[in-house]
């Protein structure tokens, strides 16, 4: 669960604790997106070393703190940061802006216009050709950051970063300071045993992968909301183990990440309903959902398919906001979404058939969506700088995809909706529109 840095964090990052989180993200309001607004970057939010302080020690005085992993972020660059990150209760650590900066980032700010002059954050291939960043490039920022770290805890007396969590007696105000750093520097050290150090075991590598090692196909299982990512291990699991096709029909309701990762081959058929994150970078496999009750009901949760690669979703059903962001090559369909539906997205198809939200297609600078405009005011919802919207024309290659692809929904999911349309198709091709990206 990711936290802003803020008052008060420390009482929500209890909360979440309690709902049996099992790692808890305090992020900075130095880092971010840069895409954001400048607003957002210059007066959201409080560092975090702040906001870090404040969650690491209502968790100790709440006797919670072995539950769940401390992770920060928020402009983390150097091995200072990293140790004094660690003093202040971190277990983990997040970089972004660093690591886009060691690939030749400038940080000219334009990441949601499609004009990055170095070549990161733009599909256009004559500046995708600039692009100059390689592996070895992290690799060696990475290993200069250890050897930083390695020796600050050196000078310190320290033999890892273990030692350091909690250690605020090692920190000091500089002198002259004007602030007054005796709440954030309260000593919290607590012994290495009382925290979390592995994951809890989940459904995946209990029951699914020795089941699919002694031969199983197709399998069944009742799932709640407190498993989580279920199906990220698997497909892991297959990329050393290759194996044939894999069905696995659900029932209940799925925790967050249903289906991450999920892999080639592996289809999740999920009678119910799930929260966010389903399909999280996709990588070929193919995600059902359908409500026990069919209707339009709301039964998939937000960032639906973010950064998936390949495969497919079928919702019989609404989903909610930031569907299909940043989706570079899946097929999605849905029968409505909320906000910020198809953000960012760089490939792949959406097929949206019923109402989408505000802000629909902003930053899309690849891949192809159709949407049933039932109601007429979809250039209203749709961010027109990013995107262009086009009829769809008779007898067309895009009307034969459009047709396959509500086939395929309808024989997936039993949809009403996709049977409805089929059936009508002179009375409902006239609605539907086409969104691409905007020719700059």
């Amino acid at each position: 669960m990711k936290l802003v840095s803020e008052s008060g964090v420390g009482t929500i990052a209890a909360g979440v604790a309690k709902a049996h989180a099992d790692v808890i993200v305090i992020s900075g309001f130095d880092g971010g997106t840069g895409a954001a607004p400048l607003t957002s970057m210059k007066h959201a939010g409080l560092p975090w070393e702040t906001g870090l302080a404040e969650a690491h020690q209502t968790l100790v005085k709440n006797n919670m703190r072995h539950r769940v992993k401390l992770q920060v972020d928020g402009q983390l660059c150097t091995g200072r940061d990293i140790v004094t990150a660690a003093m202040l209760g971190a277990d983990e650590f997040a970089f972004g802006t660093s690591m886009l900066v060691s690939l030749g980032c400038v940080q000219c700010r334009k990441c949601n216009l499609n004009c990055c002059p170095v070549g990161i954050a733009t599909q256009k291939p004559e500046l995708r050709a600039k692009f100059a960043g390689k592996p070895e490039h992290l690799q060696r920022y990475f290993r200069f950051l250890a050897g930083e770290v390695r020796e600050i805890l050196a000078s310190l007396g320290l033999r890892s970063l273990a030692e350091a969590r909690g250690r605020t007696d090692l920190l000091k105000t500089k002198n002259g300071s004007r602030f007054d750093f005796g709440e954030v520097l309260q000593s919290t050290a607590i012994d290495s045993n009382r925290l979390q150090s592995t994951a809890t075991e989940n459904y995946d590598t209990r029951e699914l992968i020795p089941a699919v090692e002694r031969g199983e196909t197709v399998l069944a299982h009742t799932i709640s909301n407190c498993e989580r990512s279920v199906g990220a291990a698997l497909s892991g699991w297959l990329v050393e183990n290759p194996h044939g096709p894999i069905t696995v029909n659900f029932t209940g309701v799925a925790g967050q990440s249903f289906g991450a990762f999920l892999a080639k081959d592996v289809a999740f058929n999920l009678l119910g309903e799930a929260n966010d994150y389903i399909g999280k970078s996709l990588s070929g496999g193919v995600i059902t959902i359908k409500s026990p009750s069919g209707g339009d009901n709301a039964i998939a949760g937000n960032v639906i398919a973010y950064g998936a690669t390949a495969g497919a979703i079928f919702i019989n059903g609404l989903a909610g906001e930031r569907f299909g962001i940043r989706n570079s090559g899946a097929t999605l369909v849905a029968e409505g979404i909320g906000d910020h539906g198809c953000e960012y997205m760089t490939g792949g198809v959406a097929v949206i058939l019923g109402p989408v939200g505000v802000n629909f297609a902003a930053g899309m600078t690849g891949g192809i969506a159709y949407v049933l405009d039932e109601t007429g005011d979809l250039d209203l919802n749709c961010n027109l700088d990013s995107v262009d919207l086009f009829p769809l024309e008779e007898n067309s290659g895009d009307e034969r995809r459009l047709q396959d692809l509500l086939r395929e929904h309808l024989r997936r999911t039993s949809s009403g909706k996709a049977r409805q349309i089929l059936d009508a198709w002179q009375d409902f091709r006239h609605r539907f529109s086409i969104v691409l990206p905007a020719k700059i």
